[in-house]
């Protein structure tokens, strides 16, 4: 007798807005032979990032922090007309408690006593100018435990600021903002921190000054002239037939497996680091490489490049200064992951690319690369 199992998932599950809740995965599993079938049926907003026919994700902007079409307005730099002004305490945006929307206040506001460079520009939203600021050097009355941790649930507020605020940890609440909204928060945030770790000259080591809005720095003793980095990362989504190869870092919290990643490397290409990473970490060899998608990740400052990788070999060989494990894991395996329903694996976090390319290739919609 055929057991016919479905996960409904709500517009929460899927991280998508939609009108109603859909069934995002099902599968038929027969208890004679145990075969199952994946399908899906996905609600409209991830037909655009996942439809067949838009070959290589053209749209796939819908992943987290993919952006809004926010007007940079790169020629304001120079001079930027004012406007409202995000505070940021140690990373962490001011966000409302109840609808977690970031909060940007005037810019004389006695909040930014607490701030050591000025605001850096962000753009235009729908014509208004926005900004963003840092006031790390603010202490807190409760301190700062749990502060930067991998779960970090803490919030701080500023008593200069309303009740309703408080400064909350971006990851906590990254699904929870809209596309405009997360544009902001993440150039803000990825900006800062490079101002925040790069306040000196690399040529020649004097204290160098922010320049053009934020996006920029310039040495007064050399003339060296600074720009914002950011480092590319892939992630990998690994496939051998029906499983996904899926691994975890010693540091992460207790059951979280995720796709493997990692830096690439100078003089490399998308391709050779997807091979490299694989083959360093799970001793796996890759053979056809296709680009997926790909996400501003500002922890701190990174762009993940999300890739699909076609395994020629499946005998795992982990390096054990890499990761801790990795293992293959099947679709049905992974549904029931997503689903809550396997006690000793957790799903990668919501709002992250690898969850994105997880869901995308158990809905069978990932343009994926030819062996």
């Amino acid at each position: 007798m055929a057991l016919v199992r479905c996960v409904w998932a709500s517009a929460s599950f899927l991280d998508r807005d939609s009108d109603s809740a859909e069934m995002a995965f099902a599968y038929i599993a027969v208890s004679d032979a145990g075969d199952c079938t994946p399908f899906a049926k996905l609600p409209a907003a991830w037909h655009i990032g996942f439809r067949r026919e838009r070959s290589g994700m053209q749209c796939a902007e819908s992943v987290t922090f993919g952006g809004s079409g926010l007007d940079r307005a790169v020629h304001l730099r120079t001079d930027p007309p004012d406007g409202y002004v995000l505070p940021l305490w140690r990373g962490k945006p001011l966000l409302e408690s109840e609808s977690r929307r970031p909060v940007f206040l005037s810019t004389d506001h006695q909040a930014f006593d607490a701030a050591s460079e000025p605001a850096v520009f962000l753009g235009l939203d729908e014509g208004e100018s926005r900004f963003a600021r840092d006031i790390s050097d603010w202490l807190p009355e409760g301190g700062d435990e749990g502060v930067g941790a991998f779960n970090d649930t803490s919030e701080q507020q500023h008593p200069e600021l309303a009740n309703g605020c408080a400064f909350a940890d971006l990851r906590q609440n990254m699904t929870r903002l809209s596309a405009r909204d997360a544009e902001l928060v993440v150039i803000g945030k990825a900006l800062l921190e490079w101002h925040r770790t790069h306040r000196f000259c690399a040529r020649c080591g004097a204290p160098s000054k922010m320049a053009m809005a934020g996006w920029q720095r310039d040495c007064p003793a050399c003339k060296g002239q600074h720009f914002p980095r950011t480092d590319p990362v892939v992630i990998m989504l690994i496939t051998s037939g029906n499983s996904v190869l899926m691994g975890r870092s010693g540091f992460w919290p207790e059951g979280m497996y995720s796709l493997l990643a990692g830096f690439v490397e100078p003089g490399e290409t998308i391709e050779a680091a997807v091979r490299r990473e694989v083959g360093e970490e799970a001793g796996i060899e890759v053979g056809g490489v296709r680009y997926l998608a790909s996400q501003p990740w500002p922890f701190p400052t990174s762009l993940m490049i999300g890739c699909h990788g076609i395994a020629l070999t499946d005998s795992i060989s982990i390096q054990a200064d890499e990761i801790e494990d990795a293992k293959w894991v099947t679709r049905e395996e992974m549904m029931q992951v997503l689903a809550g329903d396997n006690p000793s694996m957790k799903a990668a976090r919501k709002g992250s690319i690898a969850r994105f390319l997880i869901e995308g290739f158990l809905a069978d919609r990932l343009p994926l690369a030819r062996r």
